[in-house]
């Protein structure tokens, strides 16, 4: 073998000059507290003066600045400007050298920890975690780090849980919160939910519209936004058919609260999910002022299921909007207007489906407006010649409906069911990671326990939809036996307000009439 030559190396490789050569560092530190607290703005301004000044006091140290984030948590880099800001900056030359509190205040993620040093040490960039005494140009540091930061991580799921679970006594001890700035019709005063007067006219103002009038939620929406009605965010945002639900089924405007809607389902990304039995609930009653009767609100979502049982063919134009329906294919009337712009113009209703090939043609003829207010009117008169006895037969159907003995029942047995198959489900997973067995047999055990689930779950939702579709048919024929007391025996006009209130439909026939059905269950063909 020929004579080897050792060449000493002249460049540095991380500071890329001649060895000796005096250079010096470019030094900035990172900064994090993660609430918005009084006191921890002044621990984050106490870090902010401390790096400054420890930074500019080394001769050999270059100051480039103090990275910083306020009140962001820690357990996510997502959203962390100033942290991302200065990996930037260190990336593009700026920074060879960042000093941070501790691995926890640098990022509390071990991916997220490994992944950063890594991208910053490959870049002859280091950090020093003071608290851990852990210098990455060290190395021996990449273990320790991947160790700390693993910790550092279990910190952070520990401190999330902590959280949950302070939310889940809450929950237990019937705690509630709203989020008064977008939430319509409440404030906060002295430590007491009140109700906004002013706010609370809007509720009322949705709840009438969409119940005594029927009106779809996005006509409502369209009647606030052009009456200028500001919206629970406030000025200068739009109502919309979501704003409407979300405060249509809303059961706070009864006065009830329901505890733990979501839930934190990752510690890491801090998402909030929708609770669909993940995680256990609160129903708390009569827990502030309610702005809508119990009565109302129950009405309203029985009228939400109806409605959501008509589909897309619900309309609400007028009072006639999806309250007749065609004898022949069970289409709605609908309003029409011949001879538009014409002297000839004219109004009138007719089955929706009237040239719709799939339903061969019905035969069943149109009305005006007229004609069915006064064949309205006949019905109305000939039920009410007998007005005592078509109450007590009303008040004989509520008796019955207030009988809910079999439909709690079935809630109940369904209830325990689910509470029976979690824990078989609990049991089953606990003994597969504890002992060696099939796993084809696991998963068939494991499949046939997530059916007896999916049934007992399916029925609870039908007989709970039953439960409240009874309380509102009861609710409502309570409200009609009301009105019917007060109102005359003949009706010698038509009333908005009492078309709405005691008919359920009307039904038309090929032969040109309408048989009007009652709320109370009278039929009345005229």
């Amino acid at each position: 073998m020929g004579k080897v030559t050792i060449i000493p190396q002249k460049i540095n490789p991380i500071t890329q000059m001649a060895h000796g050569a005096i250079k010096k560092r470019k030094v900035a530190a990172y900064a994090r507290v993660s609430t918005e607290s009084e006191e921890q703005a002044t621990s984050y301004e106490a870090q902010v003066n401390y790096y400054s000044s420890y930074i500019k006091e080394k001769p050999n140290w270059e100051y480039v600045d103090v990275y910083s984030d306020e009140g962001i948590t820690g357990t996510n880099t997502k959203r962390r400007e100033g942290f991302n800001r200065m990996i930037k900056d260190a990336l593009d030359g700026k920074i060879d050298y960042i000093i941070t509190k501790s691995i926890s205040r640098f990022a509390r993620n071990t991916l997220d920890t490994i992944k950063y040093v890594r991208e910053l040490k490959s870049n002859g960039v280091y950090v020093l975690f003071e608290k851990e005494n852990l210098d990455t140009s060290d190395p021996k540091s990449e273990l320790i780090l991947t160790i700390m930061a693993s910790i550092a991580q279990e910190e952070s799921r520990s401190i999330s849980q902590n959280v949950t679970m302070g939310k889940r006594w809450g929950v237990q001890n019937g705690k509630v919160s709203f989020a008064y700035a977008s939430f319509l019709g409440y404030d906060k005063v002295d430590g007491e939910i009140v109700i906004n007067p002013e706010q609370a006219e809007i509720v009322k103002l949705i709840y009438k519209m969409y119940l005594l009038k029927g009106k779809t939620r996005k006509a409502i929406a369209d009647y606030l936004n052009q009456n200028g009605v500001p919206t629970p965010s406030g000025k200068g945002k739009q109502w919309t058919i979501n704003n409407i639900d979300s405060i249509l089924t809303n059961e706070k405007y009864k006065g009830d609260a329901l505890l733990q809607k979501t839930y934190i389902a990752d510690f890491l990304e801090h998402k909030s999910v929708k609770n669909n039995g993940e995680v256990a609930q609160a129903y708390v009653e009569n827990n502030h002022p309610a702005i809508i009767s119990r009565e109302d609100w129950e009405l309203v979502q029985a009228e939400i299921k109806k409605r959501e049982g008509v589909g897309a063919a619900y309309s609400a134009n007028t009072i006639f909007s999806s309250r007749i329906r065609c004898e022949h294919c069970g289409s709605f009337y609908g309003r029409k207007v011949w001879h538009k712009g014409s002297s000839y113009e004219k109004h009138v209703f007719q089955c929706n489906g009237k040239y719709d090939k799939s339903h061969s043609q019905c035969k069943t003829p149109h009305f005006t407006v007229d004609e069915i207010k006064q064949k309205f009117i006949l019905a109305y008169n000939e039920a009410m010649t007998d007005k005592q006895r078509i109450i007590d037969d009303t008040k004989e159907v509520i008796a019955l409906l207030s009988d809910v003995t079999e439909i709690e029942k079935r809630i109940n047995d369904a209830n325990t069911e689910i509470e029976i198959v979690a824990g078989l489900v609990e049991k089953l997973v606990q003994e597969n990671a504890s002992k060696i067995q099939d796993q084809g047999d696991y998963e068939t055990k494991y499949q046939a326990l997530t059916d007896r689930y999916d049934r007992a779950k399916a029925e609870l939702e039908k007989a709970s939809d039953e439960l409240l579709l009874k309380k509102a048919r009861q609710k409502n024929l309570e409200s009609i036996v009301v009105k019917m007391e007060e109102l005359d025996r003949v009706l010698l006009e038509w009333s908005d307000e009492i078309w709405l209130t005691l008919i359920e439909e009307a039904v038309a026939h090929e032969n040109g009439t309408l048989t009007f059905k009652f709320k109370n269950g009278y039929n009345i063909t005229k």
